[in-house]
């Protein structure tokens, strides 16, 4: 295993040994890693000849101050999680700086409106913020598949939006959601959950369940399945319901009505004693 925290250490090791001549995978992360990393990890070494992680807790995502703050960060832990499955990976740890130089600052990209619905309307800027730091990973680590998990599924349309405006040769792969035992889709948040909080959160995914019940009987409209969700939360008083959508997979329009020749898919984003949570399914 080799951990390298400058764009130039990497950058010469990948010269002397010719690294670019051969397929590179990347799996971009922020740490805190859990099993749904670690599957992406192994897909990733599944299919390439060098497999690169980076973790690095990207500031301008972040539209809450406090949640930047509170975001969990042991990078001795992620590097013994990626240890256990695999010691010929390449990690890439830099600091803010190391990335940003001395402007913290995103560009702007032009994702067709793929940032104006669900995590983008409720998070002004973030995913200018997500697509800076991963055009920048890119740039440095010049991979041949990046790999994201189907978890954060708008973002993983930002990114290939973005792949695909700038004309980048990069194969943008979803691998699928890791669940806790209860259902729950495993998120570095899980970790400020109490146990008794992880409990209730598998109403999440019961609720996405039963949505997908509703979705595949063609008597049941969208109408009613938007309906039915909102007078469930209102009978939990310990979650508190951000968004729920029913939205094409392709462009994450709302979906009006069901129709056989498009893909949807449920989103939704929630708050458990200040910890928020998304999670998605998709819908046939």
């Amino acid at each position: 295993m080799l951990i390298f925290e400058t764009k130039q250490t990497l950058n010469a090791h990948f010269s002397a040994n010719s690294l670019r001549n051969f397929s590179i995978g990347f799996v971009p992360t922020m740490g805190a890693l859990h099993d749904g990393h670690l599957s992406l990890i192994k897909t990733s070494l599944e299919n390439n000849f060098t497999t690169v992680i980076s973790i690095f807790v990207n500031p301008t995502q972040f539209n809450n101050p406090d949640d930047l703050n509170k975001y969990p960060k042991d990078l001795d832990s992620d590097i013994k999680k990626i240890k256990k499955i695999s010691e010929k990976v390449i990690i890439f740890a830099p600091s803010v700086d190391e990335i940003y130089g001395n402007k913290l600052e995103n560009a702007i990209f032009d994702f067709d409106d793929l940032d104006l619905v669900m995590e983008g309307k409720h998070r002004p800027g973030h995913y200018n913020g997500v697509a800076t730091v991963v055009k920048k990973l890119f740039d440095i680590v010049t991979p041949k598949n990046a790999y994201f998990g189907e978890k954060d599924f708008q973002q993983l349309m930002i990114v290939k939006k973005m792949v695909e405006k700038l004309a980048l040769p990069i194969n943008v792969v979803c691998c699928s959601i890791f669940r806790e035992p209860n259902g729950l889709a495993m998120s570095s948040r899980n970790e400020r959950l109490t146990p008794k909080t992880r409990n209730d959160a598998r109403i999440i995914y019961e609720i996405l369940q039963e949505v997908q019940k509703m979705y595949s009987n063609p008597l049941i409209p969208i109408k009613k399945i938007n309906d039915w969700v909102k007078r469930k939360f209102k009978t939990l008083d310990f979650l508190e319901l951000e968004y729920f959508e029913i939205a094409e997979e392709e462009n994450l329009r709302t979906c009006k009505r069901k129709t056989k020749f498009k893909n949807f898919r449920a989103f939704i984003a929630v708050n458990l004693n200040n910890v928020r949570l998304i999670d998605t399914v998709s819908l046939k």
